[in-house]
């Protein structure tokens, strides 16, 4: 798997994540091509540390010039909600340029709720926590690109098998 030791680090960090996006919809059993890792990330800072740990350790890098601690501000993330109108704050690996993670800078969805709906997919003897179904539809409707309009369908179709 592309991105097994982003969750296995993660995994042993004990970082607070979910998966989400497209590789979200392949862990679902969706047929969809993806190139990046979609993450909602506890917003909590000290769970923020945590996961910016992991990504030094990877070797990833914010691909913003910014300093990657203003991502734990609360204060920070809204202004670049309000005045870059920022969904997803994007990590890059220089060694690997074709991975890139984004996490979103706020949750379009209570992440309690999505926690608590969410679902584990194994993969040999990694364990990866996933959004549901139900919550990867309601974030698309809300993103409401042409992608996600056809992620949606295909979610809809695979809940009808």
């Amino acid at each position: 798997m592309f991105y097994e030791d982003v969750f296995k680090k993660l995994n042993k960090a004990r970082v607070d994540y979910l998966v989400a996006g497209g590789v979200a919809l392949v862990l679902h059993g969706v047929v969809r091509l993806t190139a990046d890792l979609d993450l909602l990330v506890h917003l909590d800072r000290k769970n923020l540390e945590k996961f910016i740990e992991v990504m030094a350790e990877l070797g990833y890098k914010p691909k913003l010039p910014v300093d990657v601690r203003e991502l734990m501000d609360h204060e920070i993330r809204e202004k670049w909600i309000n005045e870059k109108n920022m969904k997803v704050f994007s990590f890059y690996n220089p060694n690997e340029p074709i991975s890139l993670i984004d996490i979103f800078v706020n949750e379009p969805i209570d992440y309690g709720m999505l926690k608590e709906n969410s679902i584990k997919v194994k993969s040999e003897n990694l364990t990866i926590p996933v959004v549901s179904i139900h919550d990867l539809i309601k974030m698309k409707k809300i993103s409401g690109r042409p992608q996600d309009i056809a992620d949606i369908n295909a979610l809809k179709e695979k809940l009808k098998r």
